[in-house]
């Protein structure tokens, strides 16, 4: 124990950090996976490793390590292990991956989803493991056909000889007692079957008739559900309760305080439900509950004049700045964001003795195991964790509060236990994109060079927040709170002096060629929860960067496209795409009342550029079309990468156009859908995706179609009205 707390800050700042959105855990520790094989092997069967399975009936099983929260990744992976391995996706049965090292992702060093990560992390791994098999099992039929390697074939899960087609599963026996090859040829693109080609994802039928389950669709025998009130402002503690209303309602079972503040149990969610609001509650408020929306902004202004920590430095900026031949300054508004997925947060525990079960959908399903067991205090190899469906993620599932309700809950009760957060918890009692207050300087010179760009992010970081809410579950329940609470505040200290959280600045100053830049961080936390939200701390800078281009393109009297192309020199995947989605700009049909904007990002290692469409009437902003251009790479599945640069500009136009939350005395002042509203479908614009050909291996796809669309629709905004918008959500004066 004191070994591993003795972490220096050299230590510490080599070994964590935060890459593509996901946080990166430099530790492990003992008992932080379970020894138990990931797939129980079944008579007649050939396991080949943790991945897949295939029986001697020629089943074949893949064994998901990633978690499907409708970006597609399920057939993704499928689709990469079937390549090499000669089978269809869509002929595997897909299985959610237990617990266990095996399935860490290669990216973060633990299990989890998210970052953009998933393909980009297995791409050569999983086409390894079904190249690996194939090469196997030709070996296995070579032997028992008496017949030479060469002279075999594969197709669609069938061995080829002399015309004869031979299913996998008479040959896994034989297989079985082969050693796999470690490193089988993979197929040359030309030879791609299934990469690169567009099919219907495997998920969707079961998603379209409803026999896909989610968290919230799991049930057991003699299950009860908890409701827990909150304290609405963030750290404040239960001072009191009554409970005779509550204990009134039909279907009550128990009333039990637990860490969150005081829950109800019921034989039915509504009845919880009912009785939770007729509890009444005393509150110990915090110092945040005098807090306003006003004096939060007013505190980040206040932080822009302070000197900050340098996150990236490089040349002289005052001579960068005494060459330009226009200077500009400004400075942008991004308010908290909630996620808001599809599927309220939820989680189903039972206890049994020394031994426990967690259903939930979740973006690292180990974490969930981890918390039920320190919470139960039940040894983890004891505690079995199912993953199911995710309703919707954007980084909102990795953080796990209700995992730990659920379980405080079955504890205290004795009874499987769901908690089930309503809207109107997650939203006022969850967890959020930070908001963030950003100044940039930048000099450009009559050529349109950029000579100089200096800016400064104030806000709150995401590390700390995501530390304190993954060790509890990652590391072994002897490390107690105290220590956790150490070493968060570690990380609070880190990020307060010692380091950037590069979260909190990714994408304010990497995309153009400038020879003299300075990028710096303030720190200013008022205790909100913060965590990723989708494309992280891209989906605030992509906003304040490209709309300082528009205007310094204007300055140098260049069109915006032109102006990023003469800067892009350095980036030659981010110009090529600005380039293409310049020529389809200048191809455009002018419509009447219509204005163009145009914007560029790179973000988890995919370059997207982007042409919104917009109207104004009457002051309100309406998106008529979207032009996406992406470069990701090998784009494994067409349609599934078309998907997500829609769903993501989609999801920022939510945020572009409506999203904002206020705090009033400290707590969020919006609640439900009524308040907080997402885009609606007549409200939504076509959307036209151009997926550039590439044979570079695959990058990110579920977050990097989001940064571009702020500024494109307030650089459309501009072309209409004059006015520059620098706050999110933009609104018309």
């Amino acid at each position: 124990m004191d070994a591993m707390l003795n972490v220096s800050r050299r230590r510490f700042l080599k070994t964590s950090g935060v890459a593509g959105g996901g946080l990166v855990f430099g530790f492990t520790l003992a008992g932080c996976s379970s020894s138990t094989p990931p797939i129980v092997r079944l008579e007649g069967d050939f396991v080949p490793n943790a991945f897949l399975q295939i029986t001697s009936d020629s089943h074949v099983r893949f064994y998901c390590p990633r978690d499907e929260m409708g970006q597609g990744v399920s057939t993704g992976l499928a689709t990469l292990v079937g390549e090499e391995l000669d089978v269809a996706p869509w002929e595997m049965e897909i299985l959610w991956a237990g617990v266990h090292a095996d399935y860490a992702n290669p990216e973060f060093g633990v299990q989890g989803t998210g970052g953009s990560t998933s393909i980009k992390a297995h791409y050569r791994q999983l086409r390894q493991v079904g190249a690996n098999v194939r090469a196997v099992l030709l070996e296995a039929a070579a032997s028992q056909l008496g017949r030479p390697v060469a002279h075999l074939a594969t197709d669609g899960g069938h061995v080829v000889v002399d015309g004869q087609r031979i299913p996998y599963g008479q040959f896994v026996a034989t297989a079985a007692a082969l050693e796999p090859p470690v490193e089988a040829p993979l197929r040359r693109a030309s030879e791609f079957k299934f990469i690169g080609k567009e099919f219907a994802r495997i998920d969707a039928l079961d998603k379209s008739t409803g026999a896909a389950e989610f968290g919230v669709d799991v049930d057991l025998p003699n299950l009860h559900h908890g409701v827990v009130r909150r304290c609405p402002v963030v750290g404040g503690t239960l001072q009191s309760y009554r409970a005779d209303k509550a204990r009134a309602v039909p279907g009550v079972t128990d009333i039990v305080e637990i860490g969150s503040g005081v829950a109800v149990v019921a034989d039915r969610y509504w009845s919880a439900k009912k009785a939770a609001e007729a509890l009444e509650v005393a509150w110990n408020l915090p110092e945040l509950a005098g807090l306003g929306t006003e004096q939060l902004r007013a505190d980040y202004l206040a932080g822009l004049d302070a000197e900050g920590d340098v996150a990236d430095d490089r040349g002289d900026l005052e001579a960068g700045l005494a060459e330009a031949d226009h200077v500009l300054e400004n400075e942008y508004w991004a308010p908290y964001l909630a996620h808001a997925p599809m599927e309220p947060m939820n989680a189903t525990v039972r206890i049994e003795g020394d031994e426990a079960e967690v259903w939930t959908g979740c973006q690292g399903i180990v974490a969930a195991q981890g918390l039920v067991a320190r919470y139960a205090g039940i040894d983890k190899e004891k505690v079995r964790a199912h993953n199911t469906y995710l309703g919707g993620g954007f980084g909102r599932r990795a953080t796990l509060t209700h995992v730990i309700e659920a379980t405080q809950l079955a504890v205290a009760t004795g009874k499987p236990i769901k908690v089930l957060w309503s809207r109107e918890d997650d939203i006022q009692s969850g967890i959020y994109r930070p908001a963030s207050l950003m100044r940039i300087k930048a000099g450009v010179d009559d050529a349109g060079r950029l000579t100089a760009w200096q800016a400064k992010r104030v806000g709150g970081n995401i590390t700390p927040d995501t530390l304190r809410n993954m060790m509890p579950a990652l590391l072994p329940g002897a490390v107690g709170e105290g220590a956790i609470n150490w070493m968060v505040g570690l990380a609070d200290g880190a990020f307060d002096g010692w380091v950037v959280d590069h979260s909190s600045v990714e994408g304010l100053y990497e995309d153009y060629d400038t020879a003299n830049r300075e990028v710096r961080h303030v720190t200013v936390n008022h205790g909100l929860p913060l965590t990723f939200w989708r494309s992280v701390g891209h989906s605030y800078t992509a906003f304040a960067k490209e709309t300082m281009m528009d205007e310094l393109a204007a300055k140098a009297g260049l069109d915006a496209v032109e102006f990023r192309l003469r800067n892009t020199q350095e980036k030659p995947r981010l110009h090529n795409v600005i380039q293409v989605a310049g020529e389809r700009l200048r191809q455009w049909p002018r419509r009447a009342g219509r204005h163009l904007g145009f914007a560029a990002h790179s973000s988890f290692n995919t370059d997207v550029a982007e042409v919104a469409e917009v109207s104004v009437e009457n002051g309100a902003i309406r998106v008529h079309e979207v032009l996406c251009v992406v470069d990701c790479g090998v784009a494994v599945n067409p349609d599934i990468v078309r998907a997500q640069m829609e769903g993501s500009v989609m999801y920022g136009l939510t945020a572009v156009l409506l999203g904002d939350l206020d705090l009033e005395n400290g707590a969020i002042k919006q609640s439900n859908f009524h308040d907080y509203p997402i885009l609606r479908m007549n409200e939504a614009p076509s959307v036209e995706v151009v997926i550039i050909d590439s044979a570079e291996e695959p990058t990110g796809v579920g977050e990097p179609g989001l940064p571009p669309i702020a500024p494109a629709v307030a650089n459309a905004v501009f072309a209409a009205t004059g006015q520059r918008l620098r706050s999110l959500p933009l609104k018309l004066a």
